[in-house]
């Protein structure tokens, strides 16, 4: 059986290219009698004659043309197999889709999505903003590989894994009274009017928390769903509310003051994906960014709370 190798068949193509055995060697960096010795070798071996040789050129064979036919196709194939590695790193002709509890899309998703198109230029990015109850269909049913969520999925199809952990603060519409103080309380907000979630929804449980903890029965005056909602209506001037620290990430907020809370409440916030699935390159590059990006929210919250 006559078997011929990559490297011989490399050679053969850098002959066939520059007609010369001195020009082969140039093209691949080697030393032209390791060329000339291959090229014999390669001829002696297969039993065939692979060129003429014609005033110092290397010339095809008319008796090899299927086996440059052959060659031929085989780069081409390599070529292909090239541009659909670049078009890949790139993020070509791919998605992305994943989702986000409304708190960390608000502002954090949209840097980490930044992030990631600077990765993949070309990558299509599907992003959705989900409640926590619709977040295990999403997931099972293999809509978007991960969600990002301020609370684990209680699912045993789905696995939670913390990526960050932030505070929750109080926000007060600018010119409030208690905006002039360092420092606030759920004993200061109490006393005012409050906006919150339900504190039947697992967000609006953590927010619920310090007021419980500190014995104030909890009164809303308006209800939000989302904490978009509730930064929303703070800002018109409409009361005060707790929130967590990635919902008010923003550098400038106008008609917003964030205080840091007299009561030390934290926030979670998990990558969650379906138990078993293998996510994408893309998917743990991007699970990377919102780790990268939260702490770095966080960062700038802490840095702000020790000069307040």
């Amino acid at each position: 059986m006559r078997e011929i190798t990559l490297r011989q068949v490399e050679v053969i193509r850098a002959v066939m290219l520059r007609g010369t055995i001195s020009g082969a060697a140039e093209l691949l960096g080697v030393s032209a009698p390791g060329i000339s010795r291959l090229v014999k070798h390669t001829e002696e071996s297969l039993g065939i004659r692979l060129f003429e040789r014609r005033a110092g050129l290397f010339v095809p064979a008319v008796e090899a043309g299927a086996v440059f036919d052959q060659i031929r196709e085989v780069y081409r194939g390599v070529e292909n197999l090239q541009v659909a590695l670049d078009s890949l790193g790139k993020g070509e002709d791919v998605r992305l889709a994943f989702a986000s509890a409304p708190s960390v899309a608000q502002f954090i998703a949209a840097r980490a999505i930044r992030a990631i198109r600077a990765r993949y230029p070309d990558l299509f990015i599907d992003l959705n903003i989900l409640k926590i109850e619709e977040t295990p269909d999403y997931l099972l049913l293999e809509r978007g590989e991960f969600v990002i969520m301020s609370s684990p999925v209680r699912n045993p199809g789905a696995e939670s894994e913390p990526i960050a952990q932030g505070r929750v603060v109080a926000i007060l519409p600018e010119g409030h009274r208690l905006a002039a103080r360092a420092v606030v309380s759920v004993h200061d907000l109490a006393t005012e009017p409050l906006i919150g979630v339900d504190p039947a929804d697992p967000y609006g449980e953590i927010i619920a928390r310090p007021f419980r903890e500190a014995g104030i029965e909890l009164r809303h005056s308006v209800r939000g769903r989302f904490a978009q909602t509730v930064v929303s209506l703070v800002r018109h001037g409409l009361g005060v509310a707790l929130i967590d620290e990635f919902s008010v990430a923003e550098v400038y907020m106008p008609g917003l003051v964030r205080r840091p809370l007299a009561e030390n409440v934290t926030v979670t916030i998990y990558a969650v994906t379906k138990k078993g699935r293998a996510l994408s390159t893309f998917a743990e590059f991007a699970i990377r960014q919102f780790r990268r990006e939260l702490a770095e929210a966080h960062r700038h919250w802490a840095g702000q709370e020790g000069r307040a």
